[in-house]
C-alpha cells in the first residue's frame, strides 16, 4: 500500500503587487508531492470569502484533494505581501489573525488525518494556540513526522520551535535557522557540529540544512551527506525550499539512496528557483539538463 502524506498548516495568496499566486509552505510541499505522484492531502482552513473561493477553485484546477480544507465564517483567507530584495530573496508581510490561525480539531478531519503515514508541518501556523493544539493532537499519531522549520519573524517562539523539534523524526531548515536554534556556545562551531548537537538534543533521526545556492548538508542515521547544488539563473526563490523538501520526502518514500535523493531534490529546487512562482509545472528535459551540470 502506498504511503499517504498529510501536510498541515497555512494556505494563502502570495501578493506580488497587483498579481497574486497561491502559496504557503505546506501547500507548496503538497503541490510538489502531487506532481511526483505521492498521495497527499492538506489539513488547513480558509475563509468563507472571495479569496477563499478563488483558492479552492485554483486547487480544484490542479486536481488537489480538498476534503480536509476547513472554511471559516469570521477570519479571512490570508493575503501575504511579498517583495524581492536585490538578491531575489523573498520578504513577507503576513497579516494576523487569518483563517489558518483557527484550524480546528474537527472529528472528521482528525479521524481522517490519523490514517496518514507521514505528517509534514511547519512553525508558521503554530503562531496561534488553536492551530498549534490541533497539530499537537495530530502528532500523537505514530506517523513519520517532518518539521519544516521555516521561521518568519515575529511569528514564532523558541518554546514552540523546541516542542515541534522534539516531536519530529526529520527536521529541515536553512543555515540561518540552524544557527539561530543552536545554543550560544555552539554558534562558533562548524555547521556539522551544530547539526550533531541538534540531533543529539532533540533525538532527531534526520537533520537537513539547505544552503541556498550552495546546496545542502544532511545528517542521516549518524552519517553526513552533501550536495553542492546546481547553478541556475534565479527568477525568484519562492517555493524552492518547499520543492526541495517534497522531492526529499518522495525519495525517502521510494527508498532511494540518500545521494540520489539529494541530486533529485537539488535539481528540482534549482528548477523552481529558475522559474516564476512556487509551483511551476515540471519540464523533465529542463530538470535533466540541470542534473547534467558538471
Amino acid at each position: 500500500m502506498e504511503k499517504q502524506v498529510l501536510c498541515f498548516g497555512e494556505v494563502l495568496w502570495d501578493g506580488f503587487g497587483a498579481d497574486k499566486k497561491a502559496g504557503g509552505a505546506p501547500m507548496n510541499v503538497a503541490m510538489h508531492l502531487l506532481q511526483q505522484q505521492i498521495p497527499v492531502q492538506m489539513l488547513t482552513r480558509i475563509g468563507k470569502d472571495d479569496l477563499g473561493d478563488e483558492l479552492l477553485a485554483y486547487l480544484q484546477e490542479q486536481h488537489f484533494p480538498a476534503q480536509l480544507i476547513q472554511r471559516d465564517a469570521e477570519l479571512p483567507t490570508c493575503l501575504v505581501t511579498v517583495s524581492l530584495d536585490e538578491d531575489l530573496q523573498a520578504k513577507y508581510v503576513i497579516p494576523k489573525p487569518v483563517s489558518w490561525d483557527n484550524i480546528q480539531p474537527e472529528k472528521t478531519s482528525v479521524k481522517e488525518a490519523f490514517s496518514f503515514d507521514v505528517i509534514v508541518f511547519g512553525s508558521l501556523a503554530c503562531r496561534s494556540e488553536t492551530s498549534f493544539n490541533t497539530l499537537l493532537k495530530l502528532l500523537e499519531k505514530p506517523a513519520y513526522k517532518i518539521f519544516d522549520v521555516n521561521l518568519r519573524p515575529p511569528h514564532f517562539t523558541e518554546n514552540v520551535i523546541e516542542t515541534l523539534a522534539q516531536k519530529a523524526d526529520m527536521v529541515k531548515m536553512n543555515e540561518e535557522e540552524m544557527l539561530f536554534l543552536s545554543p550560544k556556545n555552539e554558534r562558533n562551531t562548524s555547521l556539522e557540529d551544530q547539526m550533531r548537537e541538534f540531533s543529539s538534543r532533540f533525538h532527531t533521526k534526520t537533520v537537513c540544512v539547505t544552503l541556498g545556492g550552495h546546496g545542502c548538508t544532511v545528517l542521516h542515521q549518524q552519517q553526513f551527506y552533501k550536495h553542492p547544488g546546481f547553478k541556475v539563473k534565479v527568477a525568484d526563490t519562492v517555493g524552492a525550499g518547499d520543492s526541495f523538501l517534497a522531492t526529499f520526502i518522495a525519495g525517502l518514500l521510494n527508498n532511494l539512496p540518500m545521494e540520489e535523493i539529494l541530486v533529485n531534490a537539488s535539481a528540482i529546487g534549482a528548477f523552481v528557483a529558475g522559474s516564476q512562482g512556487a509551483n511551476p509545472v515540471y519540464h523533465p528535459e529542463k530538470i535533466n539538463a540541470i542534473k547534467q551540470q558538471k
